[in-house]
């Protein structure tokens, strides 16, 4: 039984990181902004669903090393460290900033007995999280091309917001039937 609470989280951990490897490169560029659309911040929010945040994190970090080393796992099927240097790098490096706001929100608001409240405090985390992201993915932006916050915030962010609340929708129906249907099939394997 200590075996396969151990296991579970590694191995879940590894899938999110192999769909995001292989998900994350199908981006569509925009003409107006050198951010794409990507389902990239879509597998970020089911993945603090299906994984206690940390391994959500770690499975984010995999993502990024990956890429940062060289394979052509980021947006556009790009890869290496100029990715990451680049206008997008703080979108990505922002990656990192969302899963832990997001998953403690959903950790402190996983039982909360009421369901209509539960999704509502869920989408407001998840928000949340995409926030955290978006600071510091625009922060970079508007160093990287020399831009004022506020026109790298209509550049990077305004484009996104109604494609990032259909992901935040997605994800709080999604999420928690992903969660009870993994977690049964491995309670039935046993």
């Amino acid at each position: 039984m200590r075996t396969h609470r151990s296991v579970y989280p590694l191995v879940l951990s590894a899938l999110a990181t192999a769909l995001l490897c292989a998900l994350a490169p199908l981006a569509l560029p925009l003409p107006m902004t050198p951010v794409p659309l990507s389902l990239t911040n879509l597998l970020l929010l089911l993945a603090v669903y299906l994984l206690p945040w940390r391994w959500a994190e770690l499975s984010c970090l995999a993502y990024l090393l990956l890429g940062a080393a060289g394979l052509p796992v980021f947006s556009g099927f790009a890869g290496g460290l100029g990715k990451l240097a680049g206008p997008t790098g703080g979108y990505l490096a922002g990656f990192l900033l969302q899963i832990p706001v997001s998953g403690l929100f959903l950790e402190r608001f996983r039982f909360q007995k009421n369901p209509l409240l539960r999704r509502c405090l869920h989408a407001l985390g998840l928000s949340l999280g995409i926030l955290a992201c978006y600071l510091l993915g625009t922060l970079w932006l508007a160093f990287q091309l020399k831009l004022s916050f506020g026109a790298a915030l209509l550049l990077g962010v305004v484009p996104y917001l109604p494609g990032d609340a259909v992901k935040i929708a997605a994800a709080v129906f999604l999420g928690p039937a992903l969660n009870r249907t993994l977690r049964r099939a491995v309670e039935n394997r046993r």
